[in-house]
């Protein structure tokens, strides 16, 4: 409520629910509706087929999960507080939370780790803080929005859009800055290659490798950075769910990794790993850190849960089991049988991967094509695809 005064100089309560912003607000959603982008909260029938969770290796109703969390949870001694009770930097911070970073370090073979409330709140954490005044972020055009606010926030002198996964246009977006910047050819100055090693929309594999040869060949006085999003990677790629990076055996030339827990790992908050001078700096100058309340207790205990889950190797059996239920689906829902059209995407780089059905036929219709009554599908948009507009159904599943 606010108030005003009337003809006489009494002063009368007005509501918030009308007036000039709320008319500005109202217009603005009435255009986004017109473009069939309005965005709302839903909730999903308990019998609805989710093709479109992030809960990759169905870690968030598994029996095993919740025995072993909540084993952690009563084994606790009494003096454990359920809430971490402030800031990291205060009195938030615990042994627990530092034994749980140590590790995760060593599961994904990295000096150092700290943990974040999000991976939204590290890739911010992350881009504000760490690129210097006149440094350049070069970074892929599909990257997610995290990044963007980041970059947003950041002191760097430029960030700069290569095309998608694409490491001869990174290379020629890359050698127009070098050859227009002296700082950037000498190495006072320096890059940093922000990317994602599964992009969510499309579950394609990002080139890395290229993209280290690329930044080789151009940056010769190793002034070139990776900085690596594995939030769709962790506990689904690599040796034990450890991510693409170490698949590939790249962890050493990783400057930043960020792996989240909110997905395959049932669990909320994320890790960034770094070397330890980098974790010290972040931890004096990342605000998303600094200025929040830290995870608490519950919170770290489902994280362990499900690392030691990954570290035992339990978690690669529960993937299997997934991929032979859903490649009958998927082989189902793709043949040229099916009265629309569906198209079965598959990376063949790695044995364990998201797959992604893409239609533009009505839910209904993918029911039957699913055999099953009802079928989620995701409302996002792909306006690399689109111009913006409603990309069609979306069907996303791992298997």
């Amino acid at each position: 409520m606010s108030s005003r005064i009337d003809s006489v100089g009494h002063r009368q309560a007005t509501s918030h629910a009308s007036g000039p912003l709320v008319n500005a607000l109202s217009r603005t959603l009435a255009r986004r509706e017109a473009k069939s982008a309005r965005r709302r909260l839903t909730v999903l029938p308990q019998d609805t087929i989710d093709f479109s969770s992030n809960d990759f290796l169905s870690l968030g109703t598994s029996s095993v999960f919740r025995k072993r969390y909540l084993a952690h949870l009563n084994n606790a001694p009494e003096s454990f507080a359920f809430a971490s009770g402030g800031s990291r930097l205060l009195d938030g911070n615990s042994h627990y939370a530092e034994e749980l970073e140590q590790f995760v370090a060593e599961f994904h073979q990295a000096p150092s780790a700290l943990l974040f409330n999000s991976g939204f709140d590290a890739n911010v954490g992350v881009l504000s803080s760490i690129p210097q005044p006149g440094d350049m972020i070069l970074y892929d055009e599909l990257i997610h929005a995290s990044a963007h606010e980041g970059m947003r926030l950041s002191r760097a002198g430029k960030c700069i859009m290569f095309p998608h996964s694409s490491a001869a246009g990174m290379r020629d977006v890359l050698k127009a800055q070098i050859n227009d910047d002296p700082g950037l050819r000498g190495g006072t100055k320096n890059v940093f290659v922000v990317l994602e090693s599964i992009y969510s929309m499309d579950g394609d594999v990002a080139p890395i490798k290229e993209f280290i040869d690329v930044v080789d060949e151009l940056l010769p006085r190793q002034n070139g950075y990776f900085m690596v999003d594995e939030a769709h990677s962790t506990g689904v790629f690599g040796p034990r769910g450890a991510g693409v990076v170490q698949e590939l055996g790249l962890q050493d030339r990783m400057f930043i990794r960020v792996h989240t827990f909110g997905k395959a790992l049932a669990s909320h908050g994320a890790m960034v790993l770094c070397g330890r001078e980098t974790k010290d700096y972040l931890i004096n100058y990342a605000r998303s850190l600094i200025y929040t309340t830290a995870l608490g207790f519950p919170f770290l205990a489902s994280i362990r849960t499900a690392y030691e889950l990954l570290s035992t190797g339990e978690t690669e059996s529960v993937a299997a089991d997934k991929a032979t239920t859903f490649n009958t689906t998927s082989s189902y829902a793709a043949a040229p049988s099916s009265r629309e059209s569906i198209s079965a995407i598959r990376s063949r780089s790695f044995p364990n991967v998201p797959n992604l059905l893409i239609t533009n036929i009505k839910t209904s219709t993918a029911g039957e094509c699913l055999s099953a009554e009802r079928v989620y599908s995701s409302r996002d948009y792909a306006a690399h695809h689109s111009g913006g507009q409603r990309a069609g159904s979306r069907l996303f599943a791992f298997w």
